[in-house]
């Protein structure tokens, strides 16, 4: 049992150690009050549910306990996380997503090994560990404070005439047959200041290793189990997959009816013109040149609309020169006057249907501009960002001055970008009111074996 381990921070120096002693302490020193708190409520309330069950109330007195530890181990979760751990990836509670009735709210609990794991780490885990933590941390910071002051406080305290004096005691020890040759009130004095610094010199390392002692155990009792990520990474991948068929097939479907409504009915009346033109051409010569000069303009339209089509495959530039330079070749051929906001690296390479399926993107998004927006100016930003923690992805969004109005609607072009994106394990976000301005945006986590 294990939860999917976090990046561990970088090893600290010793200033950095000093700087987490407040939040450790502050950690350190409410952790046993907490778990006896816990420990007592959670013992009157379980063991009454248990010796009334007969009757059945103790079967609500214990759902009650196990939630009751539930708090109490989430509790310990966000203390470790504002002591400055590592958040610690917490269970799923509601595991098939079903709705949460009242019968289940009761028995779910039962059922689900997370609940148990909380009740032993509130009621036998946490109380021993609590205790060692705590003892040496009050006797850590009780041992420093009181040492390195106790040349102070202690003329304030009576001494009576029998008084044993440590330092003294330690040295004849030390020297047999030899009495000490200095003053024992000073002697003591220098002995606690040292021994109080000595404490407080390692306190933050203290601190930090009990805080560590409280994490490891959280991650392993505490903490989501490796299994559940790896269901979660599957079910995920499983979607992913679903979407990416789903997008590639509407792909297909949509090419399949342009060709069908374009270029082949085009490819038709070209070949009918050519008929009547060969028939006509003794006949009506000026008649026939007619015919073949608007069959001329004819091939000349069926071949942009075929290029128009071809732009949702990734063109030769792409694969040659990569994201960015095809991006400004997009720009360039748009309808509407586009500002190109680059954030990548010229020579910046991504993994082929990462860069393949941002270029259909973006020259879906620079279409829906020119032929549904309105709007008279846009712009296209890209870049690849990574925030604290998280892996890097590539971040593109078109912005518009048109009406507004864009939703995803089933069967339209913003649904097979959405089925796309997701096919990446991505999202597609959408910020347009009515009136305007539209902005649209898509976020593609970028694999970590992916290289520059």
């Amino acid at each position: 049992m294990s939860s999917t381990r976090p990046q561990e921070p970088a090893r600290r120096g010793y200033g950095a150690l000093w700087r987490g002693v407040p939040r450790e302490l502050g950690f350190l020193v409410l952790t046993m009050p907490i778990a006896y708190v816990a420990f007592s409520l959670l013992n009157g309330i379980l063991w009454a549910g248990v010796g009334t069950l007969i009757i059945y109330i103790g079967v609500f007195l214990v759902a009650g306990s196990l939630y009751i530890a539930r708090g109490f181990g989430t509790l310990e979760l966000v203390r470790l996380r504002w002591s400055g751990r590592p958040e610690i990836t917490r269970p799923d509670w509601n595991p098939g997503g079903k709705p949460i009735t009242f019968w289940r709210a009761v028995f779910g609990p039962y059922a689900n090994g997370h609940y148990w794991l909380y009740l032993l780490h509130a009621m036998i885990i946490n109380p021993i560990i609590s205790m060692i933590s705590w003892v040496f941390t009050i006797v850590w910071v009780s041992v420093g404070l009181g040492g390195v002051t106790y040349w102070f406080w202690d003329r304030f305290v009576p001494h009576p005439d029998s008084e044993i004096y440590l330092s003294k005691v330690i040295y004849e020890w030390w020297f047999q047959g030899s009495a000490a040759p200095f003053n024992p009130t000073v002697g003591d004095n220098v002995m606690e200041f040292v021994l109080g610094a000595i404490c407080l010199v390692t306190l933050p390392f203290i601190t930090h290793a009990m805080t560590l002692m409280h994490q490891a155990v959280a991650r392993g009792v505490l903490g989501a189990w490796r299994s559940e990520a790896l269901q979660r990474e599957v079910a995920d991948l499983s979607a992913s997959r679903g979407a990416a068929v789903v997008a590639e097939d509407q792909s297909l479907r949509r090419l399949e009816r342009d060709l069908h409504d374009g270029p082949q009915q085009r490819l038709i009346r070209l070949q009918m013109d050519l008929a009547s033109a060969e028939r006509k051409l003794d006949s009506d010569p000026e008649a026939a040149r007619t015919i073949i000069a608007e069959a001329g303009q004819q091939a000349q339209d069926t071949l942009e609309e075929l290029r128009a089509l071809s732009r949702g495959f990734a063109p030769p530039i792409l694969q040659d020169r990569g994201l960015v330079a095809a991006l400004e070749s997009l720009v360039a051929r748009s309808t509407v006057p586009v500002v190109f906001d680059n954030g990548l690296a010229p020579d910046l390479r991504l993994p082929s249907e990462i860069e393949r399926s941002a270029y259909f993107i973006a020259a879906e998004l620079l279409t829906n501009v020119s032929r549904h927006s309105g709007a008279t100016a846009a712009r296209l930003h890209v870049e690849v960002s990574a925030e604290p923690g998280t892996s890097r992805r590539l971040e593109l969004w078109v912005t518009d001055n048109g009406h507004g109005g864009a939703a995803v609607t089933a069967g339209h072009g913003l649904s097979g970008l959405d089925e796309r994106t997701r096919g990446l394990r991505g999202d597609l976000m959408i910020d347009s009111p009515v009136g305007g301005p539209t902005r649209i945006g898509v976020h593609i986590p970028i694999p970590e074996a992916a290289t520059d």
